[in-house]
């Protein structure tokens, strides 16, 4: 399961979709996972497979070259214990299944993450807290709010807004210290024009830093746009 618990930390699957994935779903060359199913299980009917949650569930999440690595060694390991039973193997294409090859029931994993869980010694989150700390990860590096709702599937940018509003702060101030940094190292290369001896206008650099002014204030380079 170490696959299945990596691609839905770095992607934030949720654990019906991660578990509704086939092979032919993910395309390791170009490094895309297609969710277009997921796997749920209903009373008196068993494991049945439905459409995503919504029509913006609907989605393909491109995943990084390590992801990719990891997904190839699980299909590798997969298709070695597929040989070794032989025609016990359920061919039914799933990429992450419970020990005869068939489709794995979701409160079954559940209960698996929660003794490995408990079997680490680590504070205790449930299998959906993965997916919740894959996007506070990805807009605490940078990712744009609307890259992450598509990655998630929500229908709605005001529902992720709304779902990850701690994090969002920490984000915009890192931005606005991002944009500020630029603007303030490209102020000290500013050309402006200036008349030559002989009349003739042409390009010089202004000083790199501040001097002061007439009125004995710091006033910033010539040609620089004050009306930020």
């Amino acid at each position: 399961m170490y696959g299945l618990f990596h691609l839905v930390t770095i992607c934030g699957l949720r654990r019906g979709e991660v578990l509704g994935l086939r092979w032919p779903d993910i395309d390791l060359d170009q490094g895309a996972v297609r969710v277009v199913r997921q796997l749920q299980a209903h009373r008196g009917r068993g494991l049945v497979e439905s459409a995503p949650k919504c029509a913006a569930s609907r989605r393909t999440v491109m995943v990084d070259h390590a992801t990719v690595g990891v997904l190839r060694r699980h299909r590798w390991r997969q298709q070695k214990e597929a040989e070794r039973r032989g025609r016990e193997w359920d061919r039914g294409g799933y990429v992450f299944t419970a020990v005869g090859g068939g489709p794995l029931a979701p409160e079954r994993l559940s209960r698996l993450f929660r003794r490995l869980n408990t079997a680490s010694g680590l504070p205790p989150v449930r299998l959906h807290d993965l997916r919740h700390g894959a996007a506070t990860l990805a807009l605490a590096v940078g990712v744009e709010l609307k890259v992450v709702q598509a990655m998630l599937g929500h229908a709605s940018i005001v529902l992720t807004a709304d779902t990850y509003s701690t994090v969002l702060p920490q984000v915009a101030r890192e931005a606005a210290e991002r944009t500020a940094s630029l603007v303030l190292k490209d102020a000290g290369r500013v050309r402006r024009p200036v008349r030559g001896r002989r009349g003739r206008r042409g390009p010089v650099s202004a000083p790199p830093r501040s001097h002061p002014g007439p009125t004995g204030r710091t006033a910033l380079p010539a040609g620089v746009y004050t009306g930020l």
